[in-house]
């Protein structure tokens, strides 16, 4: 069992340590954008991502997924992969291609349809060539995945972040790039990755199989609904939040701010997500595969069971120290000369601690697609997402005239909660599974009380030392009683431990 555990959790490490090499690099820039960038600028930036992000699911349509699938049920040898790796790469070759043509062509039409200028259109033709060098990178870091290759994937997403980030700091400090730069960044980082994963192309070959394109367009096509709708519940926020009235932009956080500001803000304050997006998106990176090769094992039920329990307490331990911590660095004034964000940004620290409960249900969801994939009934998962898709965009509607940032992030815990019930509701159906539900809804119970206590004394107590301590005191029997309500998770860690201590002897 724990021989298992242990082959995802290495996949994990490499992965998550060049994720995390990778992401903690990239959050440079965060600062430098907020400080050499208006927050106008920080809204135009912030609107397109998002944007980008929902394209990407487009241009790829689920090959991804599907060509693990597809390509590790085959056990048609070597050559049989070649056609399918070629067949995958040349269908998103020519689609994106065309789709990147459309959008250079009708920039301006896009820029009018997020709430941008005309002017700005010169933005979306950036995020026109980024799309397709990172849809060129979609098949070949499947592959890389799917043959456990986590070192060659980990350097060259490593080394394409290091591009983004020497290139955006060289364009934007002494080259005076601005917005530009920030772009020309991203489109410079992505062509690194390409040149890495060249050797990748050697199971390439000038070939093309229509049955198998069907086939993977199969399982992987209604993965393009699904991916929107859940990317929307991530990011339909910016695409609201843009569009709010100067009157109540006003009431509710004064003068001298516009949407585009709004929307900057938000998305710099957002970005702390990354903590535990981190942790997700390398989960989920180890987990797709493993689950796959281990379905059929006898022990796969309590071996999923044990993944859900350390995977999600993980991700609530994480959620509650950042809610603790993160409003202190980003106010921290270091050497007295520079913050990590800057004052005017300070209005959105609100609005934080409901985007780090929203990435718990994510975990969650997360683990129990693992159902639905293994089985095959892909086809229940547009309802799943666009469900907490629905319920993200109604909220936000009803939510962002009230309370501006706040009420996008509390929409984001209602689609993400909706999403997880869904998700719970088929993957249990087609993939009968004992989970400790009591146990990790009593645990989540816990952390939001001991978030709200924190929240209510924070006012009276101020900063210093001592608060610190007594957040890590909160923290401290979190971690006890998450330890005692899961004793056989963290006795079979601890024996382990002892085991590999032993041999070290």
């Amino acid at each position: 069992m724990f021989s298992k555990l242990k082959l995802l959790f290495k996949d994990t490490v490499i992965y998550g340590t060049s994720t995390i090499l990778a992401r903690s690099l990239n959050y440079l820039l965060v600062p430098l954008y907020a400080n050499k960038l208006t927050t106008f600028d920080n809204g135009i930036q912030t609107i397109i991502y998002a944007n980008i992000a929902l394209a990407n699911v487009i241009f790829s349509y689920g090959l991804e997924t599907s060509y693990l699938k597809v390509a590790s049920d085959s056990s048609e040898g070597e050559s049989a992969e070649s056609r399918l790796f070629s067949t995958a790469f040349l269908t998103l070759l020519l689609t994106s291609t065309f789709f990147s043509l459309a959008i250079v062509f009708f920039a301006p039409v896009i820029a009018g349809l997020i709430e941008l200028t005309a002017e700005e259109a010169q933005f979306i033709r950036y995020a026109a060539l980024i799309l397709w060098l990172d849809t060129m990178l979609v098949i070949p870091f499947a592959e890389l995945r799917l043959k456990r290759k986590a070192v060659h994937f980990a350097i060259a997403r490593v080394a394409g972040v290091i591009a983004v980030v020497i290139s955006s700091i060289i364009l934007i400090v002494p080259l005076h790039a601005g917005l530009h730069g920030v772009f020309i960044g991203q489109a410079i980082g992505s062509l690194a990755s390409l040149v890495l994963i060249v050797p990748v192309f050697s199971k390439f070959r000038l070939f093309f199989s229509s049955g198998k394109l069907r086939e993977m367009l199969r399982i992987g096509l209604p993965y393009v609904p699904t991916g929107i709708a859940g990317l929307l519940i991530h990011l339909i926020d910016r695409n609201i939040l843009i569009r709010i009235q100067p009157s109540e932009i006003t009431r509710i956080y004064g003068q001298g701010f516009q949407a585009s500001d709004i929307v900057g803000i938000y998305g710099r304050i957002a970005a702390f997500g990354v903590i535990l997006q981190l942790f997700i998106q390398v989960f989920r990176f180890a987990w797709q595969p493993f689950f796959l090769q281990h379905a059929k094992d006898p022990d796969a039920p309590r071996l999923f069971r044990h993944v859900m329990n350390i995977s999600s307490l993980f991700v609530m331990f994480l959620a509650l120290a950042a809610t603790y911590f993160v409003p202190d660095i980003v106010r921290f004034h270091f050497a007295g000369k520079f913050y990590l964000l800057p004052p005017r940004y300070w209005i959105g620290l609100s609005f934080l601690p409901w985007i780090f409960l929203s990435y718990v249900f994510d975990m969650v969801s997360t683990n129990l697609s693992a159902g639905i994939l293994i089985t095959g009934n892909t086809r229940c998962l547009p309802v799943v997402t666009f469900a907490g898709a629905a319920v993200t965009a109604v909220s936000c509607w009803l939510l962002i005239p009230l309370s501006g940032m706040d009420g996008a992030a509390i929409a984001i815990v209602a689609g993400t909660l909706v999403m997880c019930l869904a998700m719970a509701w088929y993957s249990l159906r087609f993939y009968p599974q004992k989970y400790d539900w009591v146990k990790l809804c009593m645990l989540l119970g816990a952390g939001i009380i001991l978030a709200w206590t924190e929240n209510g004394l924070d006012p009276v107590l101020g900063s210093g030392v001592s608060v610190a301590l007594l957040k890590s005191s909160f923290l401290a029997l979190y971690f006890l009683l998450s330890l005692l309500m899961f004793r056989d998770e963290a006795s079979m860690v601890v024996e382990k431990v002892k085991g590999r201590l032993g041999r070290n002897r």
